[in-house]
């Protein structure tokens, strides 16, 4: 509730103090932090300074959840606006349905929430917190604006329907996966063990697949919605989820601060190969 309510600014600085506390308690995510940062190439000096914006990302993302309910079509554009949207309304009349492929980069919850409310619902892909009463909050929240969620461990099924129907689909393509669910891919430099099935779903529906992400622009004090023009899916599934990593990490570069460091990416190691972290 704290963050729920009052001027923006003083929202910002307690869900900062929030996430202060949660790097003080929790020093082993600035741990894991420091170690992909290194993986990636990033100097020492721009290691703290990154993971610093990274906690102060998560903290625009609380408020910004905090506040769905009361976002509404004529007050959102105060929070985030478009860019590239022409992509997904040429995707939509090819009539085969859109895949989103994003990241936890910028907003990824407040990006699923206003596309709903100003263009169309969508379906995004989620995982069930292990926190019951966490999860029921977080879900509702997550469908105020018309959006559908599709559980992961059935995800297959949902994601193809949807797509049938001309639907779009928005899927967090950015986690570790392990050995028997993925591929390694370059991402960073590195090798990292990544799900193949965005990209043989894209190559068995024929969805238009689009990158997309909100980003925090400090000069505009708002996110703004980019959609990347359509990605082409050679139905080598390998090759295509490599590109669609390479797209990530181009958009990653530009605002690292923006991105999830603090998640243990590369755990996946190949056979033989010893741990990361």
């Amino acid at each position: 509730m704290t963050l729920a309510w009052g001027p923006r600014r003083v929202s910002f600085a307690i869900a900062r103090f929030y996430t202060w506390l949660l790097d003080a308690l929790m020093p082993r995510l600035r741990k894991v932090a420091r170690r992909n940062l290194q993986l990636a190439g990033y100097a020492e000096g721009e290691r703290e300074r990154i993971i610093d914006g990274v906690f102060a990302s998560i903290a625009r993302l609380l408020v910004t959840f905090a506040r769905f309910p009361r976002m509404t079509r004529q007050n959102i554009s105060g929070w985030i606006r478009y860019e590239g949207l022409e992509h997904f309304e040429e995707a939509k009349r090819r009539g085969r349905g859109v895949l989103f492929a994003t990241a936890h980069f910028g907003n990824w919850e407040l990006s699923a929430f206003a596309h709903g409310l100003l263009t169309e619902s969508m379906n995004v892909v989620v995982r069930p917190l292990d926190n019951r009463a966490a999860d029921e909050l977080v879900e509702a929240r997550r469908q105020l604006s018309g959006n559908k969620l599709i559980q992961k461990q059935d995800a297959a099924r949902g994601i193809l329907r949807a797509l049938a129907a001309n639907e779009a689909v928005g899927i967090l393509m950015d986690q570790n996966t392990s050995l028997a669910e993925g591929v390694f891919v370059n991402f960073f430099g590195v090798p990292a063990c990544a799900n193949v099935g965005f990209a043989k779903i894209a190559a068995r529906s024929g969805a238009a697949v689009i990158p997309g992400c909100a980003v925090w622009e400090a000069d505009e004090a708002r996110y703004v919605l980019r959609f990347f023009p359509p990605l082409e899916i050679t139905g080598d599934a390998v090759a295509d989820t490599q590109r669609l990593h390479a797209v990530l990490e181009s958009v990653i570069r530009r605002n690292p601060d923006q991105w999830l460091w603090i998640h243990r990416r590369w755990k996946t190691r190949p056979p033989g190969e010893p741990g990361i972290y």
